[in-house]
């Protein structure tokens, strides 16, 4: 673990150093942080993640990409055809399975990093809340589904402008690396509400129905699922999700809702990601009875760290300085709790050799 401590602290003070060399504003606009210092970030996270061996499934990815000889043959009637692509065409340049390992780590982080980098008020603490709340460490397990959501991601400009037609098409494209990212296509339109209507209301009314009717719920949902990625966990015995991650999730969303009209005004499209915020903690409140649908949460997840940056500054000046260093405080603790005690990951790898 303390390879991702140390990142943490890299990672932390280089997008510090990034937004205060350009630390100037003009009314409600803020100078985008140093590029050249959040490039060093991107580099940071980009070799840790991806000189790995281990953690969640990335050893059967590296199994399966050296063992399987990727063809146009192959791969034409295999499910999401977008990333067996993406391994035919990384196996014409080698067979090595660090480089697919690399290459997605890369695709991923700089896709989420470059996103938070155009809208986030306070950079460096929304790459802190991206690793400290796991969504870093969740994108070495589940690897498709994250870089799906990072290219999902990528797109909140257009989801932001109302431009839809731009916005399906980047999700067609999120689809082809894994089918969940469909999801998105009419989750669009509750996304491009106003927050706090009384479709928010109804939106939590029914995650609560639910949970409280979830046997009923999941015959339906998984008979759905059945002919893709989720089919296998019809029948399983599967667990929820920890209680606790599902708090955490709802801490952004509960802030925002307190500050929910100074947030509008310093923040005009704050709605689609408060929205986007909510639809996570739905997700993450289902997934206490099915730990599956946290997986399906991945896409609206990213929009915390983005939302949390802004809270700050829903506070008197005062009290901002002191929320800012809970919020580094207590999502350490949570870092600490989920990923050394809860999870107890151990990190390895062949080329970083220090610190396992």
């Amino acid at each position: 673990m303390a390879i991702f401590y140390i990142n943490l602290v890299i990672v932390y003070f280089f997008s510090l150093f990034a937004r205060l060399v350009v630390n100037r504003s003009s009314g409600l606009t803020v100078s985008r942080p140093n590029f050249l210092l959040a490039l060093i970030v991107m580099v940071t996270m980009v070799l840790v993640s991806g000189l790995r061996k281990n953690i969640g499934d990335t050893y059967f990815y590296m199994f399966s990409y050296a063992q399987n000889d990727f063809s146009w043959e192959s791969i034409k009637d295999m499910k999401d055809v977008g990333f067996n692509i993406f391994q035919l065409l990384l196996q014409k340049i080698s067979h090595n399975p660090q480089l697919l390992i690399l290459v997605v780590a890369a695709v991923t982080n700089v896709l989420i990093i470059f996103t938070l980098y155009k809208y986030a008020r306070l950079f460096e603490l929304s790459l802190y809340v991206y690793i400290t709340s796991g969504m870093y460490i969740a994108s070495m397990n589940g690897i498709r589904q994250l870089m799906a959501a990072a290219i999902a991601f990528a797109a909140t400009k257009y989801l932001f402008n109302g431009d839809w037609k731009k916005y399906f098409l980047v999700i067609l494209v999120a689809g082809q690396i894994h089918q969940s990212a469909y999801i998105l296509i009419p989750l669009y339109f509750v996304a491009r509400r106003k927050a706090w209507t009384w479709s928010t209301g109804a939106l939590l009314i029914l995650s609560i129905f639910v949970v409280l009717g979830f046997n009923q719920f999941s015959s339906v949902m998984f008979s759905v699922l059945e002919n893709n990625q989720y089919g296998g966990y019809v029948n399983a015995e599967v667990g929820g999700t920890n209680i606790i991650r599902v708090a955490v999730s709802g801490v952004p969303i509960l802030f925002a809702y307190l500050g929910r009209n100074k947030l509008r005004e310093i923040f005009p499209q704050s709605d689609y990601v408060v929205n986007m915020s909510l639809l996570a903690f739905v997700f993450m409140l289902i997934s206490t009875q099915n730990w599956i649908f946290a997986r399906v949460s991945f896409y609206f997840l990213l929009y915390n760290p983005l939302l949390i940056s802004w809270i700050i500054h829903l506070f008197h000046t005062r009290m901002q300085k002191l929320l800012y260093y809970l919020i580094i405080v207590f999502y350490f603790i949570y870092f600490f709790y989920e990923s050394a005690i809860s999870l107890g990951i151990v990190y390895k790898s062949d080329f970083i050799h220090f610190f396992q």
